[in-house]
């Protein structure tokens, strides 16, 4: 058995840990997790349910859940698994030309600081998929994200690293001045966004 101490970590950080501990179980075995919240339980279990995996969990105390996975043969004999209820977020194989538009510094509406975290998250999720987008394009505020002190630098330059195409709109770039601090990626144009998002099989606005 694996454990993984995902206590105090932020999503999508605790379903992160657990892939890299099933891929050390080289096709079979268990993983034990612990984790702070309900939400993290749930995103855990929802990815066991979506690959098969066996899943339980149980409530250790406050802020304290302890989630268990079993992986190949395990999952008949070790943990219960839960069925599928109407999920819609399975994603078929094979899927080509997603591209990722990115309008905002911030994801959702609501609260500026939180929109700010979750769009961190999204793109450092981004990250971890088994199938990356062909390419990202970002415009007006999303601009922000690939000038030097975005806090995604890192995440995004992983992403072009692995060939996803980083692309900022230019006039955006001019509107607010950061031309200059551009850290990733290359510069486009409305016409070639356009293109690009007219000739995708999947757009993704988070």
């Amino acid at each position: 058995m694996i454990h993984v101490n995902a206590l105090g970590d932020p999503c999508p950080i605790p379903v992160v840990k657990t892939k890299q501990a099933i891929k050390e179980l080289n096709g079979e075995g268990q993983v034990e997790i612990l984790v702070d919240n309900e939400i993290a339980v749930q995103n855990l279990t929802k990815m066991a349910v979506q690959k098969g995996y066996g899943i339980r969990s149980e409530k250790l105390e406050e802020h304290k859940f302890r989630v268990l996975m079993a992986v190949g043969a395990e999952s008949s004999s070790s943990a219960p698994q839960e069925e599928c209820d109407s999920c819609t977020t399975c994603i078929p194989d094979g899927r080509r030309n997603t591209v990722v538009v990115i309008s905002t510094s911030k994801m959702g509406e609501g609260n500026d600081e939180l929109g700010a975290t979750l769009m961190k998250g999204f793109l450092y999720a981004l990250t971890q998929q088994e199938e990356l987008p062909s390419t990202i394009l970002f415009y007006n505020g999303g601009a922000f994200l690939t000038c030097e002190g975005s806090k995604s630098l890192e995440d995004l330059k992983a992403l072009e690293a692995q060939g996803v195409e980083i692309l900022t709109c230019g006039t955006c770039l001019n509107f607010y001045g950061i031309s200059e601090t551009l850290a990733v990626g290359g510069v486009t144009n409305m016409y070639d966004i356009t293109e690009k998002m007219m000739k995708a099989g999947l757009v993704i606005k988070p």
